[in-house]
């Protein structure tokens, strides 16, 4: 059995609109006042390691718990249990520089564009879904949750409710038994670029112009919205105008999030469904972006994302997926006789300025084998497929 999860979208009335608010920012208080006893504890244990045990999730949520304020007990139990368990995932994941979204955890802020909480008490109730309701609010005040297409599953397990642009969503986790894909016997490679993918069958365009039209447009409300911070300070993010604009900028970028999700989806399920082994590159897309040079570029193409949705794909359907290594040439290697370009010869983004070749060229200088620089890196991937 497979794990999958179904993000909907909900339809809520202003009654539990009141009532997922406050669960939204008690959640985040767990998650900031955990924090901020972890980290205590942790100052206490490097001063005195004898008498004060180091922090762990079992001492935190205790320590929350002996000293919660009478209006807590009005609110859901799990929320502050789940928000220290994810608090203890992220300690643990920080000392794992392996992980995607590595880093020290930091405290949430209510101005943030996406709140939300966590819940492993809720229930499928007639297609619908039913969240754990608080002691303190009737019977009468608390409706089941419908959603805007139909549920996947019968039960759920820990399910997370998020608020974005004004809109609720849920993600629920279920089960799923997934058939292996027929074998095709083929092969193929992907080098990715700045914009677009090459595969031997072709090029796919990620950053289409639907897409650059919405990145314009995020890219004048962000301005807009710079414009009032500098002329009205903190001021500027009480008013109704600044509120909206913002508004309209999450909602464009939720747009573009979807649809370069919809494009990688496509993409990596074709991959899946034609070929049987599939060769990317393993690219250090942080230290690569931390060069400034297309930084964005490499960003809003999702090299990390297509990565990760192709790695659990393969892993679905019974594919292989091949990594070449961080150090292997694909772009300075010649796919005709592997000769491999060093110091002056080598293609840069400005291309070649010994040899007056541009940055989209391969030309080997040993067997006068020309290709598309492109083109040539997946000829030499496809070389590491057995």
């Amino acid at each position: 059995m497979t794990i999958k999860t179904q993000v909907v979208k909900l339809k809520v009335n202003k009654t539990m609109q009141k009532h997922l608010d406050a669960l939204c920012d008690y959640r985040r208080y767990c998650w900031n006042k955990g924090l901020e006893t972890w980290q205590l504890m942790y100052e206490a244990h490097t001063l005195n390691q004898k008498d004060n045990p180091s922090p762990n999730e079992r001492r935190v949520r205790d320590e929350l718990v002996a000293n919660k304020a009478d209006w807590q007990y009005d609110l859901s139990a799990r929320c502050l249990q789940l928000a220290i368990k994810d608090l203890a995932n992220a300690w643990k994941n920080f000392f794992d520089k392996s992980q995607p979204d590595w880093g020290i955890p930091s405290f949430k802020s209510k101005k943030a564009p996406r709140q939300g909480f966590k819940t492993d008490r809720a229930k499928i109730v007639n297609g619908k879904l039913r969240l754990d309701r608080p002691r303190s609010i009737s019977k009468e005040s608390w409706f089941d949750l419908k959603s805007y297409e139909a549920l996947k599953m019968d039960e759920v397990k820990v399910v997370s409710v998020f608020k974005e642009k004004d809109n609720y969503y849920a993600a629920l986790p279920y089960e799923e038994e997934i058939e292996l894909k027929a074998k095709t016997q083929q092969k193929t490679a992907v080098d990715v670029n700045v914009s677009h993918f090459n595969y031997t069958e072709g090029q796919i365009n990620i950053l289409p112009a639907k897409l650059q039209k919405l990145y314009k447009r995020i890219k004048h409300y962000q301005r807009m919205l710079a414009r009032k911070r500098e002329f009205n300070g903190k001021l500027a993010t009480k008013s109704n105008n600044y509120f909206a604009v913002r508004t309209k900028l999450q909602r464009d970028y939720r747009k573009a999030a979807n649809i370069q999700n919809d494009l990688l989806q496509k993409f990596t399920t074709k991959l899946v469904n034609n070929y049987d082994q599939i060769v990317i590159e393993d690219l250090a897309v942080k230290e690569m972006m931390m060069t400034h040079v297309a930084s964005k570029g490499m960003q809003r193409s999702l090299f990390s994302k297509f990565r990760r949705i192709l790695t659990y794909k393969c892993d679905w359907y019974g594919k292989e997926l091949i990594l070449a290594d961080k150090t292997y040439p694909s772009t300075q290697r010649c796919a005709a006789c592997g000769y491999v370009k060093k110091g002056e010869e080598k293609i840069t983004l400005q291309g070649n300025k010994k040899h007056g070749t541009k940055h989209n060229e391969y030309v080997c200088y040993e067997c006068g084998y020309k290709n598309d620089r492109d083109e040539n890196a997946v000829l030499n991937l496809l070389a590491l497929a057995k």
